[in-house]
């Protein structure tokens, strides 16, 4: 018996089959400190215990992205290890912030399989939940690939697509317990607007931009263990170029978006994201965020705020598609997603 896993193909997948993925992982301060080396993320709240303890927390959670990639990193052998491109994601929800000390696992359920037409490929559904230590969900999104057949002649499974929804409502998001940002220090947060501040509709250019660089995509894929072969292996792509995780674009991006967006603390739900262009190494990443909804809380002194977050790689502002309602060249993510905010 072949003692090596050279990673699961479409036909592979059963609808319904529930995976769990190897290995827990403890996550500690380290993690924060390599999430802050790598991406220039400064949002308060993950940055000092004491002012996330001034907000009704236990103490300054690891980012959510962090925890994210965590989760998502130990699905890749299962489910992505030779998918040709991840595709998107529904249904994101942060359920409980993650602290410095906390063991993240992840189970997924297959809820999605469609045979590409054609028949050398096709794309994956999965619903994956991140649990701690006490079993308690820390987050869950569905997302959904592109992978290789490894046998073209198998037959194609029933095509069955999940009815997703196109977007969270606010009734849908998680706040966590005992957050209060009536006592909010916009001073030390870096930024006086607050959430009344911001109108539908309104577009904020983050100005600035980072070159991405081979080094640094190879630590962050490494360091949440992402084994997908598109990360690594030169010879896996026709054109011989390692593709960028997603994952470091998105965080790229959010952490880009603190200049005009330093007080969207917290993300707390992810309506839909797509990776529009590949990313490559020497590509220098800008964003622009739009906003696309309001909605009050339960919570003291905390608003919910929608925002699409841009990623380019040539600079536009407010455009995405062309008139075929393709994604532009210069756009390398699109991501629809829900922050705390000050009111």
């Amino acid at each position: 018996m072949a003692k090596t896993n050279p990673g699961r193909f479409f036909e592979d997948y059963r609808l319904g089959e529930v995976i769990e993925h190897a290995a827990p992982r403890t996550v500690g301060e380290g993690e924060r400190a390599l999430y802050h080396a790598l991406y220039p993320a400064r949002h308060a709240l993950y940055s000092s215990d004491v002012f996330a303890a001034q907000s009704g927390l236990e103490g300054s959670p690891i980012d959510d992205l962090a925890a994210f990639h965590v989760v998502f990193g130990k699905t890749v052998p299962d489910i992505s290890l030779n998918a040709v491109a991840n595709l998107g994601y529904a249904e994101g929800r942060w359920l409980r912030p993650v602290y410095p000390g906390d063991t993240l696992r992840a189970v997924s359920e297959v809820i999605g399989l469609k045979q590409n037409s054609n028949g050398k490929t096709g794309v994956v559904w999965v619903r994956t939940t991140g649990l701690n230590q006490m079993d308690e969900p820390v987050l869950s999104y569905v997302r959904w690939v592109m992978v290789r057949k490894s046998d073209l002649d198998a037959p194609a499974p029933d095509t069955v697509v999940p009815d997703l929804k196109p977007t969270l409502a606010a009734d849908d998001l998680a706040i966590p317990e005992g957050l209060d940002f009536s006592g909010y220090d916009f001073a030390l947060a870096g930024e006086p607007h607050r959430w009344g501040d911001y109108e539908v509709g309104e577009v904020i250019d983050h100005v600035d931009g980072v070159t991405i660089e081979e080094a640094e995509h190879m630590i962050a894929t490494r360091l949440w263990q992402n084994t997908a072969k598109v990360h690594f292996d030169a010879t896996f792509r026709p054109d011989g170029q390692r593709l960028i995780y997603g994952g470091h674009v998105i965080s790229m991006a959010r952490a880009l978006s603190f200049n005009g967006l330093a007080n969207a603390q917290m993300i707390v739900g992810l309506n839909g994201g797509a990776h529009a262009n590949p990313c490559f190494a020497g590509l220098t990443v800008k964003a622009w965020s739009v906003v696309l909804d309001k909605a009050e809380t339960p919570a003291s002194g905390v608003g919910a705020i929608r925002l699409r977050l841009v990623a380019t790689s040539d600079g536009s502002v407010g455009k995405l598609k062309g008139a075929d309602g393709k994604y532009l060249p210069g756009v390398l993510l699109d991501l629809d997603y829900w922050a705390l905010m000050p009111v």
